[in-house]
């Protein structure tokens, strides 16, 4: 089998003598872009570990094999970042879509960027790519937010400025992993948007948690339906219904005169702490000043 040609075409376009394959190991340009420790270099495949700190388990079969025969016609245009391990070992930092991709293409070599960094930096650089780059579902996000947090030892602010995001959001995420565990399944199966997680989080414990999440998925309710009852279910909401006051005899026989004599539909709203008001209604303008004449005699 002909060994085929790793570098896309925009990558070779920035080396001068990227015409020809390049020996296992050669670096072929030098650079100095951020943390990047200098070089590019053409690896093989077979020096390359797997990052033990991926954040990501599983990843999309068919759009791997449509990036391979992406490979295959256009090379890799962005190289992968690794750090050196052993005398020719790496470790992959970042581009773990883009190897696999390569290994499904069948390629013998494949350009990378060489950086030094301890297990936290590799960590942390490899957690804030995943969140910028790959299409993580919401849980996913949630615990690399939360890795970065505990094992960074960052604090939300400086996790929000290192992923570009504002507090807000990274606060919603994380809040994504207070949920059930049925419920976040849910969510990373898109049984459920994030809107409806998102106001799940508000429901109130596990069992009102879980019995919502049921009812979204038998009754295909809407997010803004979610929010309505989980609003109706607030404590505060409860406590207000529960100051309301039954009508004495003599209140409700006071009521039923009002109608007699004002025509309309005449209401008396009574609490516990003897507060309340009484409430006529009218149809127009007309009817506003016939009630008007009335209290006035």
């Amino acid at each position: 089998m002909a060994k085929r040609q790793a570098l896309g075409r925009g990558l070779s376009a920035l080396l001068e003598n990227a015409n020809t394959l390049q020996p296992k190991d050669t670096i072929i340009e030098k650079t100095t872009i951020g943390n990047v420790a200098g070089p590019i270099a053409m690896l093989s495949i077979t020096q390359i570990e797997a990052n033990p700190f991926q954040p990501r388990t599983t990843f999309d079969q068919t759009a791997l094999r449509e990036l391979a025969s992406s490979i295959e016609t256009h090379g890799i245009i962005q190289p992968i970042t690794v750090r050196k391990v052993g005398a020719s070992k790496f470790q992959l930092i970042s581009g773990e879509r883009r190897f696999r991709a390569s290994q499904l293409a069948e390629l013998d070599e494949i350009p990378a960027y060489i950086r030094t960094a301890d297990d936290q930096a590799m960590l942390e650089m490899a957690l804030v790519e995943n969140i910028q780059r790959e299409n993580l579902d919401p849980i996913e996000v949630a615990i690399s937010y939360q890795r970065l947090i505990e094992e960074c030892e960052l604090t939300q602010e400086q996790l929000s400025v290192k992923v570009g995001k504002s507090r807000s959001a990274v606060t919603n995420f994380l809040r994504l992993l207070k949920l059930p565990a049925e419920v976040q399944v849910g969510l990373i199966e898109k049984k459920i948007s994030m809107g409806h997680a998102r106001a799940l989080v508000n429901a109130g414990n596990e069992t009102v948690q879980v019995g919502l999440y049921r009812r979204i998925l038998q009754e295909d309710l809407s997010v803004r339906k979610i929010e309505e009852l989980v609003r109706g279910a607030q404590p505060g909401t409860a406590k207000k219904k529960s100051t309301k006051s039954e009508l004495s005899l003599q209140h409700q026989k006071a009521q039923a005169e009002l109608r007699l004599m004002y025509g309309r539909s005449t209401s008396i709203k009574r609490t516990d702490e003897g507060k309340g008001k009484i409430e006529i209604a009218f149809a127009s303008d007309d009817e506003l000043e016939q009630i008007l004449d009335l209290l006035n005699k």
